[in-house]
């Protein structure tokens, strides 16, 4: 007999009531919060073409793809051929890069620029860990058809104010957006005489600072055989930089490396949407945010709270990637929140506490009564929930206490107890 297993696979959840109370409730807030912003939602496949998911746009995460192995003839001509893919396609490990396929197949019939809230599961064959899963739910905004820095601005006050709204329920206010820029990344590994071959390779050791700090990177481009000198011209650049603006952090950098505008663009951007957000928000430049997927193309944002070493939200700027799919290139950014991430903080707040403010009513029915009386608590429970209250019918238990308190945990807070008259 088969050995069946109770516990779901690894880094995948059961999730309880109480759990999916919670959860629903924050999407329900993340819709309506976007919702005022004008972003509309659409859905997408979890399951894509294995060419798209192996198209060298999602950096590591292309190593943790899911497969999905051909069906039938073509797994077995392709198993007898001994070569080439078993797998014809894959679990999506984001949500933007089937945005891109979406929009390039569906853009005569979209608006310019269009605005998508999308929401859905993506998968990652990923170590688990605490705010880390291999199956999550990922919540992105994005805009289409906008090449002005109007799309980040709305992005950037968007995010900011959804994650203002559900945060203050447990009392935080305070949260840091970061934001950078790919060009001026690469315009600073320019500078220090780096070939564009090489910046790929560079800013995979920069995006450690936090955990390496400067010491650690310049230890690790000098094993990979970079010019000792070169590399203490590039990170010189990076040394004491405390809260530095954008335009204080790019003034050594030569225009022929970095645009100026680039540097305007993103004063611009960080003033503006410092307008929008709320007290205690924070928008800083962070000139070693860096955002590993190799689709970015210029202004790039993450969101973290203190306390915690790992970042609530991310994205950025990708203008190359719908052109992957229809040949014309679309200018494109977006906003993804770690939905999973953002449970986690609220559980730890709430310490697993969290009920929904209802209105709900528990109807316990002892053994003995007769089928007419039930048929009128049948009736009354009917009108009850026409008028949009929330009932529940459960036969009476002996440790009735119990049984109150289980219906108290599941929101409930009324009760009618049913006898015989």
């Amino acid at each position: 007999m088969a050995k069946f297993i109770k516990t779901p696979v690894k880094g995948m959840c059961d999730q309880l009531p109480a759990d999916m109370r919670l959860r629903e409730h924050v999407l329900s807030m993340i819709k309506t919060s976007y919702s005022r912003f004008g972003f509309t939602q659409i859905e997408t496949p979890v399951m894509e073409h294995i060419e798209n998911l192996t198209s060298k746009q999602g950096g590591d995460n292309e190593k943790l793809i899911f497969k999905v192995m051909k069906r039938g003839a073509d797994l077995a001509r392709a198993i007898d051929a001994g070569k080439g893919e078993l797998a014809d396609s894959g679990l999506r490990y984001d949500l933007t890069l089937p945005l891109s396929r979406y929009y390039a197949n569906n853009k005569e019939q979209l608006p310019s620029p269009f605005k998508a809230l999308q929401i859905g599961p993506v998968f990652r064959a990923d170590q688990p860990q605490k705010g880390r899963f291999r199956m999550f739910t990922q919540c992105d905004i994005d805009i289409l058809g906008d090449n002005t820095n109007l799309a980040e601005i709305e992005l950037v006050a968007a995010t900011s104010d959804m994650l203002s709204g559900i945060f203050s329920e447990v009392g935080i206010t305070d949260f840091t957006i970061h934001i950078n820029d790919r060009q001026i990344l690469r315009g600073a590994a320019k500078n220090a005489g780096f070939a564009e071959d090489d910046i790929a390779s560079i800013l995979i050791s920069l995006d450690k600072y936090d955990k390496i700090g400067l010491d650690g990177i310049r230890a690790e481009l000098t094993e990979n055989g970079y010019d000792a000198a070169m590399v203490d011209k590039y990170l010189e650049i990076y040394q004491n930089l405390g809260d530095v603006s954008c335009a204080a952090f790019c003034k050594d950098i030569n225009e022929n490396c970095l645009d100026p505008k680039v540097v305007s663009n993103m004063d611009e951007i960080i003033s503006s949407a410092r307008t929008m957000v709320a007290d205690g928000v924070k928008i800083v430049f962070d000139p070693t945010l860096v955002r590993g997927m190799g689709y970015y193309t210029g202004p790039i944002f993450e969101v973290t709270i203190d306390d915690y070493n790992f970042s609530i939200a991310g994205g950025g700027r990708y203008d190359k990637m719908v052109g992957n799919f229809c040949g014309q290139d679309v200018p494109a950014t977006g906003f993804s929140i770690g939905f999973e991430r953002i449970i986690t903080i609220l559980k730890d707040k709430l310490d697993n506490r969290y009920k929904i403010d209802a209105d709900n009513v528990a109807i316990l029915i002892h053994k003995d009564v007769t089928l007419d009386k039930k048929l009128e608590i049948f009736k009354e429970a009917k009108e009850l929930r026409q008028a949009g209250r929330t009932v529940t019918i459960q036969m009476m238990r002996k440790n009735m206490k119990q049984q109150i308190n289980m219906l108290e945990a599941e929101g409930y807070t009324e009760f009618k107890k049913v006898y015989n008259d």
